[in-house]
């Protein structure tokens, strides 16, 4: 699959600054599995949710995704809808919600054809939302705001989290 170079660069200031979480605000941080098969947008999605004050799993294939996903149960999913070789970005929200149901999903892409793949998804009731790249951080920290607000991460939830 050839990378998709259509994205904005982001100037660092742009970026909210680094903050070291106490140990117990560390136990409460949302746990957020970033996975795309580009690595630099994998990492920069990575650094920038970090650096808001999430606790950041990184994968850069679905198979690996769902075995980190294995290890610590993430509160959302951050995933690139079009990855190769392997499983997609829905096929790993479906997979992943299957075991965790109460795991948020945000999906992105910027590939005309998943609008056909998330028609399929709806129509086989699973309705996630999809953002467009290029996302800018901002955008991309208000969605991820509103998943939480409207879905709060649950307080019974195993207080191990991801390194």
């Amino acid at each position: 699959m050839s990378p998709n170079l259509n994205f904005e660069v982001i100037p660092l200031a742009e970026v909210p600054l680094a903050v070291t979480p106490t140990p117990q605000a560390e136990k409460q941080r949302p746990v957020v599995l970033v996975v795309d098969d580009e690595r630099v947008i994998a990492d920069t999605l990575s650094v920038i949710l970090s650096r808001s004050g999430f606790s950041v799993m990184t994968a850069y294939d679905g198979e690996t995704a769902l075995a980190r996903a294995g290890e610590v149960t993430p509160d959302l999913l951050l995933s690139d809808v079009m990855m190769g070789p392997g499983i997609d970005g829905i096929q790993l929200a479906i997979a992943l919600v299957a075991v965790a149901p109460d795991c948020k999903v945000l999906l992105f892409s910027g590939h005309a054809a998943t609008m056909d793949l998330m028609a399929k998804a709806r129509r086989d009731g699973h309705d996630f939302t999809l953002m467009t790249k290029p996302v800018h951080p901002a955008d991309l920290l208000a969605r991820i705001t509103e998943k939480f607000r409207s879905q709060p991460v649950r307080a019974t939830k195993s207080a191990a989290r991801a390194r």
